[in-house]
């Protein structure tokens, strides 16, 4: 399955990058972020994506030499693959102009919003024609959907390997989880954008996508602890999505106002607000490093 290039772009207006190791939050300087700037989109207005961008992309389904050549291309024509005769394989062409109109579709959507967005913004973002987007999208809703549907499965899969690194005690699985989620809020703003504020404001099809991807983390949440927690402790499935609600409601208004510096430091309250309602306010407490009695 091919694995979305654009949730490797990096972020943009904040000092710090977060990734979760080890249980903690460890943290890039800006001069890291310059690297992975120039490591994987060099230009700022079209979409030149390098060797390996595409290898991270594209490499289960395509040889390694195929790639390269493309890269090359790319590279030798401003981003944009030369006419005439080509010596790559027509389906990995078409693989490759859907990844940019994905990243495309991601970059327009954060700096104008759904609603303001068209297929122009899109296709001038993502260095392609017109007709290379129809060929692989209807129309912009379309286009969206799956771009959210990639930042979803990618959010998805970077909170489930961290709860799973928190093994069989459910605070540190839901701790190693939100420490994923303010990761990925801090480094894929745009792709959270998206996911947390974009889709409200797209089609009936984007809300109900977030609907359903709210619901899966409430299910998640709502099994390990009845799974995890003593036996005898009786919760409303109701409780499971009010927590998962309340983050996302959190989220929502810090990517609103473009609160992005200090998304670490959420994870104490985020962590007193999860653990409140399942074990009460003495044990929350220990979150928020509080002395109880």
């Amino acid at each position: 399955m091919l694995r979305s290039i654009f949730l490797l772009v990096p972020c943009k207006n904040i000092d710090r990058f977060y990734w979760e190791r080890g249980g903690c939050l460890a943290t890039w300087s800006r001069d890291h972020a310059e690297f992975l700037h120039h490591s994987f989109l060099v230009s700022s207005d079209r979409n030149q994506i390098n060797r390996d961008v595409l290898l991270t992309a594209l490499g289960d389904e395509w040889p390694e030499e195929q790639i390269q050549v493309a890269a090359e291309m790319l590279a030798d024509s401003e981003s944009r693959f030369p006419s005439g005769p080509r010596r790559l394989p027509g389906e990995l062409v078409r693989a490759i102009q859907r990844e940019r109109l994905l990243v495309g579709m991601l970059r327009a959507i954060s700096e104008l919003g759904y609603r303001s967005t068209n297929v122009q913004d899109v296709i001038e973002r993502a260095g392609v024609s017109r007709p290379t987007f129809y060929e692989h999208f209807a129309n912009k809703d379309d286009c969206f959907l799956a771009a959210f549907d990639t930042c979803a499965a990618r959010l998805r899969d970077q909170i489930e390997t961290a709860a799973d690194q928190g093994g069989d005690v459910w605070r540190d699985r839901i701790r190693s989880g939100f420490n994923a989620l303010l990761a990925f809020t801090a480094t894929e703003p745009d792709a959270a954008r998206m996911v947390i504020v974009e889709a409200r404001a797209a089609t009936p099809d984007a809300s109900l996508r977030r609907v359903a991807l709210l619901d899966y983390f409430a299910s998640c949440l709502d099994t390990k602890v009845r799974e995890l927690l003593p036996a005898g402790s009786a919760h409303s499935t109701v409780t499971a999505s009010g927590v998962v609600g309340g983050v996302e409601s959190l989220l929502y208004a810090r990517l609103n106002k473009n609160q992005m510096d200090d998304l670490p430091a959420l994870l104490p309250s985020l962590m007193y607000f999860a653990v409140l309602p399942y074990e009460g306010h003495l044990a929350a407490s220990e979150e928020l490093g509080l002395k109880t009695t």
